[in-house]
């Protein structure tokens, strides 16, 4: 698994909280720029804790509406806005548990591409099902650092911000996880 390509908040230069000050202000420019660079990847973010796409679309505007009246903007924002994000979810996942909706919590394999063939489906499912039952293996707390990091490309440094956690903490879960993950790998190619 390889990290995402770098983002806003790794480059020092990181212009987005002016990008939000332009937007409070009125610039569609601005909004039409933030959206390219965070909506889908908030989207894909929030779906992964909630499960459902509609859920997942409205915890974003939600989201959105927090920052643009947030009192401050943080020079590092991207963090910020993950923090921001998860807890929403959290917040929305105890709702539910709570109203007992009925709901099912997210499968984390529900991260899906486009798919181009029907064999290409069936080989990419067959693939999405054994990593999400490894996946499952792993305590909640290894599963969240894992997205945070190959699904969302965070840092360790951002993860220990987004989840308010010591970086040493991130990188060990980071290890166990993985080390874990190849483990139950072998174990699966070995029958």
């Amino acid at each position: 698994m390889q990290p995402q390509t770098p983002t806003p908040d790794t480059d020092p230069t990181d212009l987005t909280p002016d990008l939000v000050a332009r937007l409070r202000s009125g610039d569609a420019e601005a909004d039409r720029l933030l959206q390219r660079l965070y909506r889908d990847a908030l989207l894909r973010f929030c779906w992964g804790y909630l499960g459902r796409m509609d859920d997942a679309e409205d915890a974003v505007q939600d989201v959105c509406c927090k920052v643009l009246t947030a009192p401050t903007i943080p020079d590092r924002f991207r963090p910020w806005l993950y923090r921001i994000a998860r807890n929403h979810c959290l917040n929305l996942i105890r709702d539910r548990a709570a109203r007992k909706d009925g709901v099912p919590l997210p499968d984390p394999s529900m991260l899906h591409e486009t798919l181009t063939g029907q064999l290409t489906r069936l080989v990419r499912d067959e693939m999405q099902t054994r990593l999400a039952e490894l996946v499952r293996t792993l305590s909640p707390e290894q599963g969240e650092v894992l997205r945070l990091r190959y699904v969302e490309g965070l840092s360790r440094a951002e993860i220990a911000e987004v989840l308010e956690l010591e970086e040493k903490l991130v990188k060990s879960r980071l290890f166990e996880g993985l080390t874990q993950l190849r483990e139950y790998a072998a174990q699966l190619k070995d029958t």
